[in-house]
């Protein structure tokens, strides 16, 4: 009688749950490169040469056709849980994995969507573990299309989001929308819509004393390092956010050189009832930092930019949802007089991006959803939907990229 009266209280203080989303769709994607090439070149002198004999080969396409996962809603497995501490306490953990279903090939074997514990109270919570970083939470809420499937906008997609290979995107940024080894801080639920995080993430190098003593390898003494914030209001219809974060890309001790880049970005929406508008300006810097003890002339470690922005709706239509979205990006090197996000005065790679789609929800937790998107690049930027490949070498110059989802979620 003893033993089941303190297992029904701890019960009662504690509970677990299971949760999940499954996704599936049958998706395409092709990415188009074309020769633009004319004929005509021109001298050291700037005069026009033209070619009578070039015969201009036209285009080529890459192209897709299969099942995939997480085009609506990412689908995942995890594992939530919360314990009662009395007096306002309470520890948490939440260990979420990827799931592929389209294939069944990644299951519980990692939990690298999230794995954290926590401790919360009137203070607010202290996280502990791999989770979103304070500038993913922007590219991800401020997007009608969640930062899923071929709607994904292309300020997440050069940043980083679902690259392959693990090249982390714009400046090889392995912390743009994750991680690892982080401690955060969450500002408390009640402070009148007002909202808030800051993130520290260990890099986990070893440090050598003395110092000279360090193996002259690269990136093994200050990569992987982030730290960041993002602070918020959101109340009735609005929801406005600010957010930077530094990421520690690559480093050489020997030479005293780091390379960080560091990411701002303001997101907002408002509903006003009959649609919700979303927008984000966006720019990352890849950066190298110089030891005091070394003459380095500026103009031999040029920044490069990222600039981005966003616009996009969705619209209620009785049990459905309907979608748009518009995003652009640009890269900058060096120092030249383009405007932070619109103008054009020199010939900057850049790309934009439209997606369009619709959602019906058949109930809470079970839905069917079409996206289209194309994405048209210019000046040698070369984004695709869905990471499609493109054709690209002496001949050759990647253009346009198409892609459609059609699927079903369901969630649990």
């Amino acid at each position: 009688m003893a033993a089941l009266a303190v297992a029904g209280v701890a019960s009662a203080q504690s509970s677990v749950t299971l949760f999940g989303v499954v996704d599936a769709s049958i998706s395409g994607y092709s990415s188009t490169s074309r020769d633009m090439y004319n004929g005509v070149s021109y001298n050291a002198f700037g005069v026009p040469v033209y070619d009578p004999f070039y015969v201009n080969q036209g285009r080529v396409k890459t192209s897709k056709t299969g099942m995939a996962n997480s085009g609506y809603n990412s689908s995942r497995l995890g594992f939530r849980g919360t314990e009662d501490l009395g007096g306002g306490l309470a520890a948490s953990f939440w260990l979420e994995a990827p799931i592929t279903n389209d294939d069944g090939a990644t299951g519980v074997s990692t939990f690298a969507r999230r794995s954290t514990v926590s401790l919360s109270g009137g203070f607010g919570e202290v996280r502990l573990g791999r989770d979103y970083t304070p500038t993913f939470w922007n590219d991800t809420v401020f997007d009608p299309f969640g930062t899923n499937g071929v709607g994904t906008n292309l300020i997440s997609t050069a940043n980083g989001f679902n690259t392959d290979g693990g090249a982390g995107g714009f400046g090889g940024n392995l912390n743009s929308t994750r991680a690892s080894n982080s401690i955060g801080y969450f500002l408390p639920p009640n402070l009148g819509g007002f909202y808030g995080q800051v993130m520290y993430a260990f890099h986990e190098q070893t440090k050598y004393s003395p110092g000279l003593a360090t193996p002259d390898v690269a990136n093994n003494s200050r990569a992987g390092r982030y730290v960041g914030g993002r602070f918020g209001y959101a109340n009735g219809p609005l929801d406005v956010a600010l957010a930077y974060g530094s990421s520690t890309v690559g480093d050489d001790f020997y030479a005293g050189v780091t390379n960080k880049v560091n990411t701002l970005n303001l997101g907002a929406s408002y509903d006003f009832g009959p649609a919700k508008l979303f927008g984000e300006l966006s720019q990352a810097k890849l950066k190298t930092d110089i030891d005091g003890n070394f003459i380095v002339h500026p103009g031999s470690v040029p920044s490069t930019k990222l600039n981005g922005w966003l616009l996009g709706v969705t619209v209620p239509v009785g049990a459905g949802l309907i979608r748009a979205s518009y995003s652009a990006v640009k890269y900058k090197t060096g120092n030249n007089n383009d405007d932070l996000f619109f103008n054009d005065q020199r010939n900057n790679p850049k790309a934009n991006k439209l997606a369009l789609g619709y959602v019906h929800n058949l109930s809470k937790r079970t839905a069917l959803y079409a996206t289209v998107a194309r994405v048209s690049n210019k000046n040698g930027a070369s984004l695709s939907v869905g990471n499609q490949p493109f054709i690209s070498n002496s001949v050759f110059t990647p253009k346009n990229s198409t892609g459609y989802d059609f699927g079903i979620r369901h969630a649990f």
